[in-house]
């Protein structure tokens, strides 16, 4: 019997579903921020957020989506109805995402809670960002968590460090200087930009070290209040 061929039409990198997920810290600027951006370039997104990252965005941003988080989000983001996104319930157990058949590019927490921290390292599944994680990981595929917390606490830094050891990528939200920002845009899309990097993203959110070139300027940055504020 001849030797069967090698499948070469594998679905291509770019067009894998990317899985992301907003959680209650401080910081979820930066979660509507990397979702405005995957939707601008056409990036299919299964997007996961918690309640607790809800109460987050009425804070910081007088934010309320009632039973309309989807539409509410796009309106907010002034994105069309039409792009690639795909909301889930916390606790769908039976969503794409809670397999490991269901292939992605990865998965990102931005930003990630402390509690939400310590859930992944525990190994833990109470909802569908802790299994989808557990998901990510067991598959080998790259899963970022972003920190956006000071200072750390002795169990805080263990349990970033056995997510690292079990693969993860492990940020923290701490924009850089050195591109010189100057408003409050600039440095929430260098934290996004680096984001984008860890999962191949050819992005000119920021500008890069020793770049001469000013980044290139995106349509306008869900933090629409603070555009002109000065870093």
């Amino acid at each position: 019997m001849p030797q069967a061929k090698k499948n070469h039409s594998a679905q291509n990198q770019s067009e894998l579903p990317f899985v992301l997920a907003i959680t209650g810290a401080s910081g979820a600027i930066y979660g509507m921020r990397l979702l405005q951006y995957l939707m601008e370039v056409g990036q299919p997104v299964d997007l996961l957020v918690s309640r607790a990252a809800l109460r987050v965005m009425f804070e910081e941003h007088d934010l309320s989506f009632g039973e309309d988080l989807k539409g509410g989000l796009l309106r907010y983001l002034e994105l069309p109805d039409t792009v690639p996104l795909k909301v889930h319930s916390l606790t769908d157990y039976g969503a794409s995402v809670a397999s490991g058949s269901y292939r992605t590019r990865g998965m990102a927490v931005v930003p990630c809670s402390l509690g939400t921290l310590g859930a992944l390292a525990s190994g833990l599944t109470e909802n569908l960002i802790h299994r989808a994680a557990a998901v990510t990981l067991k598959e080998r595929r790259t899963l970022l968590i972003l920190v956006r917390e000071m200072p750390f606490g002795h169990i805080q830094l263990k349990n970033m460090l056995a997510l690292s050891e079990a693969g993860a990528v492990v940020s923290c939200a701490s924009p850089g200087y050195y591109h010189r920002p100057q408003t409050v845009s600039d440095q929430v899309d260098f934290v996004v930009g680096r984001v984008l990097d860890q999962f191949d993203f050819d992005n000119k959110l920021f500008k890069r070290w020793k770049e001469d070139s000013r980044p290139i300027q995106q349509n306008k940055s869900p933090n629409k209040e603070h555009e002109g504020t000065k870093s």
